[in-house]
């Protein structure tokens, strides 16, 4: 795998960290979930750098970008974070992925500010909200992961996980890196996420719009991709049958199908991305 190259920029105030994969197709901006530094999705970068020029961010209060009590971890700083980088950046109209968390936050951003973005790829985001069922990663066993990690026992409550095991070495980088993520943010996060309507954000939106959802861990539903659908008809929506809410870990090869399929139809078809649920 190359090493992507860590860089910092000041922007909407802060200072923001992300890796560049640098590669000489369109750009694509990856924001990643609740506890995942940028780092962790490096090996995502490297295989995206060969078609694409390829950036992943540090969610503020996650990795190297800035933290501490001073900052609004809510999700409409996070959406002008994800604005204001891909505007000081200048890489012209990128793909956004976002995950989990980073799928809420993308969206956001291009309800925000419609027509800065060239499309948006949704990866198994929280569909919780007002009058809706809860996330089902219950926010004790995500926080008692980050304590743990704080306490420098990060490793053995990965392995103590009910969830499906990351490769060996993925698993040893999330240990190094989970205690750079601030207990703050996780805990506002959760409360957006069952606060803030992700539907009446993606009725807002323009951009071309696909969703990637998990077989396994209940966070989309068939029926909230139905819903999806009838807010915007062009939603093209991809279900990784097996697959848990961290795809991109437990299983790279399925995720890495599905993702290329998902933005080679982004590339061919720009602005015209037809419906449909496709089960690989």
């Amino acid at each position: 795998m190359t090493q992507g190259k860590g860089k910092h920029v000041r922007a909407n105030g802060i200072r923001q960290h992300y890796l560049h994969f640098a590669g000489t197709g369109p750009a694509v901006v990856i924001v990643p979930g609740i506890v995942s530094p940028a780092i962790l999705w490096a090996h995502v970068g490297d295989w995206l750098s060969k078609d694409h020029d390829c950036y992943i961010l540090d969610v503020r209060g996650r990795g190297l970008s800035e933290a501490g009590p001073h900052l609004d971890y809510g999700v409409d700083a996070c959406a002008r974070d994800v604005l204001a980088f891909a505007g000081i950046i200048d890489i012209g109209r990128p793909i956004v992925l976002g995950h989990s968390m980073g799928g809420r936050i993308a969206l956001r951003a291009a309800a925000l500010a419609p027509g800065v973005f060239g499309g948006l790829v949704l990866i198994d985001p929280p569909t919780s909200g007002p009058g809706r069922r809860p996330y089902p990663v219950p926010k004790a066993r995500t926080v008692e992961l980050l304590r743990s990690a704080h306490r420098g026992e990060a490793l053995e409550a990965i392995r103590r996980s009910p969830a499906a095991p990351w490769p060996e070495n993925l698993q040893q980088l999330r240990a190094q890196w989970l205690s750079t993520c601030d207990e703050r943010a996780v805990h506002v996060a959760y409360d957006d996420f069952h606060g803030q309507d992700i539907f009446a954000d993606l009725a807002r939106t323009k951009e071309p719009i696909s969703l990637l959802s998990a077989g396994e861990g209940g966070v989309v539903s068939d029926a909230d991709v139905a819903e999806m659908q009838q807010l915007r008809g062009d939603l093209h929506a991809v279900r990784l049958p097996g697959a848990g809410h961290q795809m991109q870990a437990e299983d790279f090869g399925a995720f890495r199908q599905a993702l290329g399929g998902i933005l080679a139809r982004h590339l061919r078809n720009p602005g015209r991305i037809s419906p449909g649920i496709v089960r690989p």
